[in-house]
């Protein structure tokens, strides 16, 4: 977003400031002196000096500023932060922050999960955060996670989430007019199934196969808006909304596409995206350019069926996908605009070992000539036999002893573990 200047207003004359929002923990060995209660909190960093940041100059960064409001049992996760970035707004520079607040050390049969929603007027120096959903989350009802947080041209704010409403699960949206003070909502915009299957090693879903890589947040929504930025010309406003749906059930997940012109209040879809086939989407982002012209897509793949054992080979792909746009707001047709590397899950990795591990996101931000795309990568991440049979006697034995990477791990096996995130800078491919 726009950097602030000494008296605190927000101009891109003034320069851009970069935030960067992260899970935070304490350090174990001084927790006599924590920070913070609780497991984990919410902190933001912010920096003027982009070149000084990319070099890896940590004084590039300002201090964190823990922003999470914890108590003793408080997990806070699940964030996304947004800067307001279009000058037409008048909230320009407002920074929103979203997450997820897991209460009660996730136990009970109603264990509390709040969305909540920080705002900063200062350039993320000081922050105030609201409840914007109910606390309930139980087998019935719960409440948004996975959220994404945007704003359009004229400074509404939108977080999305996926929640459950009387056993259903949705993809949902809340809305303020008033740069973040009132949210009305929650919208139910389209119902979704999780996909995957719970696996019988962690005790959650996965996608890829026994003691694969979790999929909690899969189905969540990821959003962009068309809000014209940097001064709001020529903003449609318009916003695409992609998840990956499992109501067709295992190997057969499906890549949905949304989008309204009306600030959500109705929506055109959700339609399926046609992938190459084999590809089952598992994450995905999309981005739309300011003006409203194109809409691409970055999406994490799996290659193969899931896989019953540990020893078949498995597959993981990242893709960009790319649509124009119609006058009317329509999406005229998405194709295939970079594929990379395919590579083995079962080479990524928790710190325990147990299963595989990609994190929970993909992203993707467009400009009016082009989009730049992050994804989960395993091409350079090699299989480890001996990893391969812990986890599957993981399934039977829980105390089955874990291996030793460092001797077990070796020679083709010795990359294990070297899981990366990858980017790609992409044209538009009809200017």
């Amino acid at each position: 977003g726009p950097r602030p200047d000494a008296a605190g207003h927000f101009s891109w004359a003034n320069g851009s400031r970069l935030y960067y929002a992260n899970l935070t923990s304490n350090f174990p060995s001084v927790k006599q002196v924590a920070a913070f209660k609780g497991f984990e909190a919410i902190a933001v960093s912010h920096t003027d000096d982009l070149a000084g940041a990319t070099a890896g100059h940590n004084n590039a960064w300002s201090a964190p500023v823990l922003v999470s409001k914890q108590s003793s049992t408080t997990f806070s996760d699940k964030e996304q932060i947004w800067s307001d970035n279009a000058s037409s707004s008048p909230f320009f520079g407002t920074t929103y922050l979203c997450w997820a607040s897991f209460r009660s050390n996730s136990r009970g049969n109603a264990l509390p999960t709040p969305l909540i929603v920080s705002v900063s007027h200062d350039g993320g120096v000081t922050w105030t955060s609201r409840q914007v959903s109910p606390a309930a989350n139980n087998g019935i009802n719960s409440q948004p996670d996975g959220c994404t947080v945007r704003t359009d041209s004229r400074g509404n704010v939108y977080v999305f989430g996926i929640a459950t409403r009387n056993g259903t699960s949705f993809e949902t949206m809340y809305r303020s007019t008033d740069a973040g003070v009132h949210f009305t909502g929650p919208t139910l915009i389209a119902s979704v199934v999780r996909p995957g299957k719970i696996d019988p090693v962690q005790g959650r879903p996965v996608m890829d196969g026994v003691a694969g890589a979790r999929v909690d947040l899969a189905a969540a929504p990821s959003v962009d808006i068309a809000n014209g930025a940097p001064t709001g010309a020529g903003a449609t406003n318009q916003i695409v909304m992609t998840y990956v749906d499992g109501v067709a059930g295992l190997d057969h997940e499906q890549l949905k596409v949304a989008w309204s012109r009306n600030g959500g209040t109705t929506w055109t879809g959700p339609s399926s995206v046609t992938l190459r086939p084999g590809d089952r989407p598992v994450y995905t982002a999309p981005a739309i350019s300011p003006n409203g012209t194109d809409a691409y897509v970055v999406v994490n793949a799996f290659t193969t069926p899931y896989r019953n054992n540990t020893t078949e080979q498995r597959g993981l792909v990242g893709e960009v996908l790319h649509s124009d746009i119609a006058a009317g707001g329509a999406l005229t047709g998405f194709a295939e605009l970079s594929r990379g590397a395919v590579g083995d899950p079962r080479g990524s990795s928790t710190n325990s070992l147990m299963s595989g591990f990609l994190g929970d996101y993909v992203y993707a931000a467009a400009s009016r000539t082009g989009v730049v795309a992050v994804w989960n990568d395993v091409r350079d991440a090699d299989d480890c036999p001996a990893v391969d049979a812990f986890r599957a006697a993981r399934e039977t034995d829980p105390a089955a002893a874990r291996p030793s990477v460092a001797t077990q791990c070796t020679g083709p096996s010795a990359r294990f573990g070297n899981s990366d995130i990858r980017s790609a800078a992409l044209a538009d491919p009809t200017p």
